[in-house]
């Protein structure tokens, strides 16, 4: 061979090796092509495609579940202490000079009088001698007013009698109250309570708004002072209500951030805060641990109840952490958190992603069936192992043989690893008639927290967080019995100063679920009905 054709078959191999490495990476790139095709497609549905609650970023609309992106709000610091007033001298003496108001609630209209006697006394020996009045301020919706408390006191007409109880003069005992010696009646408190929590109204947009009402002066650090003490009223309820939830045998649970004010970095570090809600009851919990997110959180709660039964929860890898195979617990996953990982990669493979979405349709018309026919649990199961079981080992068969042609990398593989690493536990939907297809009421319980966040902004610190728990708590279960919740924070916090050393048994009697049966004039629909 001459030294030319060697030359030219050099060269031929050379090219062949480069067109061979051009190839490799042509395909490599063609890969990565399709990936981020997926991603801008997937993004695209979310931006202009029809979605509730959607959030388009630099658009100028707050997000209402984003994690981020707080904005900037005239925040409710409550542990953050006041400045010191500057201090001026006038006329040889130094005095403090304020620009604030004094706390005015005199020039509030007296509309309720109570007046208290002494009990099991024969008056008839005594005459009245004199009075003392206390005051409390009260809230109605447009109004704020005062409530007088009269005791009048007695004395013996005739000196000589004998003295009942050891004393010439007597007097009705001071009734209890939530604020023992404040001015703050249980109807303010419940509002504040209220304003807060329900509405979504932080501390310094309610002091205006009870300055409008007549009430001038009133500082953050009052109303501060005030809801630490309603929280301490209702707590023994939380504990009540938590025993409750954690002793059914069905319940759902999620988690949710909340921005908690971190004072030795100067800034709101992300918390979590978890919920569990007890499915057949109604009654929900909020639960938090110094803001973590960890498996012990849930696994805590549940061991120190001996909670036993059906868990339903999203994929949060926590959970199976927590339980894994325990027979006491059993993980139930939700089918909506499924179909959301299909819906990532529907433009990677629409034919194969429109096919897994039209099984899962199948499932839930199977369960609108069960509940267009009224069907009870056990005649839901039968109809479940009918027509939905069929459905879910085709889907299990399709990601078993085809599904696993895709690359676990690719959007469509992550949505069958997901799935399939899952479909064991949301199997067991069909062994019982109770359990839901999804963990849908869960997260609408965590919907409020999400819409408060970005009203009060953060809690001040870990204690403010548990506090939040406490009232959330009531809160969720007064609408899910249809509770008005203004009615049952004025009763409860008027009464939880007698029930200091109430039985676990009497505590339940004030939870929501039952504290309507005595007081059915509180139902939402009757007051509903009132208003039309």
């Amino acid at each position: 061979m001459t030294a030319l054709e060697q030359t030219l078959t050099a060269t031929v191999e050379t090219l062949t090796k480069t067109n061979e490495m051009l190839m490799v990476q042509i395909e490599a790139l063609s890969e990565q092509l399709k990936k981020q095709t997926a991603q801008i497609a997937w993004l695209n549905r979310q931006l202009f495609g029809r979605k509730s609650e959607r959030f388009i970023p630099g658009s100028g609309q707050p997000g209402l579940f984003s994690e981020e992106d707080f904005g900037e709000k005239k925040p409710e610091a409550e542990e953050v202490p006041k400045p010191t007033e500057p201090e001026v001298e006038v006329k040889g003496h130094r005095r403090k000079h304020t620009s604030r108001k004094r706390e005015s609630w005199e020039n509030l209209p007296v509309l309720v009088i109570d007046t208290i006697e002494p009990k099991d006394i024969d008056l008839s020996r005594y005459r009245k001698i004199g009075e003392e009045v206390s005051h409390t301020v009260e809230f109605q919706p447009g109004m704020m007013y005062r409530r007088a408390i009269v005791r009048p006191k007695f004395g013996l007409k005739d000196p000589t009698e004998p003295v009942e109880r050891g004393k010439g003069v007597i007097i009705a005992p001071m009734p209890l109250l939530p604020v023992a010696k404040g001015m703050a009646g249980p109807t303010l408190l419940a509002e504040v309570v209220l304003q807060k929590y329900e509405y979504h109204m932080p501390f310094y947009r309610q002091i205006k708004q009870f300055a409008h009402l007549g009430m001038e002066g009133i500082k953050e650090a009052t109303m501060t002072g005030w809801f630490r003490r309603t929280m301490e009223l209702l707590r023994p309820l939380y504990e009540a209500l938590k025993a409750e939830v954690m002793a059914s045998d069905y319940i759902q649970a999620d988690e949710t951030t909340v921005p908690v004010i971190n004072n030795e970095r100067h800034q709101a570090d992300k918390e979590y805060l978890w919920m569990a809600r007890s499915v057949m009851e109604g009654l929900a919990v909020f639960f938090y641990d110094k803001g973590s997110r960890a498996a012990k959180v849930i696994k805590n709660l549940t061991d120190r109840y001996g909670f036993k039964g059906y868990l339903q929860c999203d994929g949060y890898s926590a959970y199976t952490a927590a339980y894994g195979p325990c027979a006491d617990v059993r993980l139930v996953h939700c089918m909506v958190h499924i179909c959301r990982e299909w819906d990532k990669a529907m433009s990677q493979d629409p034919k194969a992603v429109s096919w897994v979405k039209a099984r899962i349709r199948e499932l839930y018309h199977i369960e609108h069936e069960c509940d267009t026919r009224g069907m009870n649990f056990e005649q839901r199961k039968e109809h479940r192992q009918l027509k939905a079981k069929p459905v879910m080992d085709e889907i299990k068969e399709w990601i078993e043989t085809k599904g696993i042609r895709y690359s676990p990398e690719s959007l469509i593989g992550k949505a069958v690893t997901y799935t399939y690493n899952r479909w064991p536990n949301m199997m067991r939907y069909l062994e019982d008639g109770r359990i839901r297809l999804d963990n849908n009421l869960a997260e609408n319980e965590i919907r409020p927290i999400t819409l408060g966040r970005k009203n009060y902004l953060f809690c001040g610190n870990h204690k403010a967080a548990e506090d939040m728990c406490v009232v959330q708590s009531l809160l969720a279960t007064c609408r899910n019995h249809d509770v008005n919740p203004r009615a049952y924070l004025n009763n409860v916090i008027a009464n939880m100063p007698y029930y200091e050393k109430a039985s676990p048994l009497e505590l339940a009697s004030l939870l929501p679920h039952r504290w309507i049966m005595d007081h059915p004039e509180a139902k939402m629909n009757k007051v509903r009905q009132m208003a039309k």
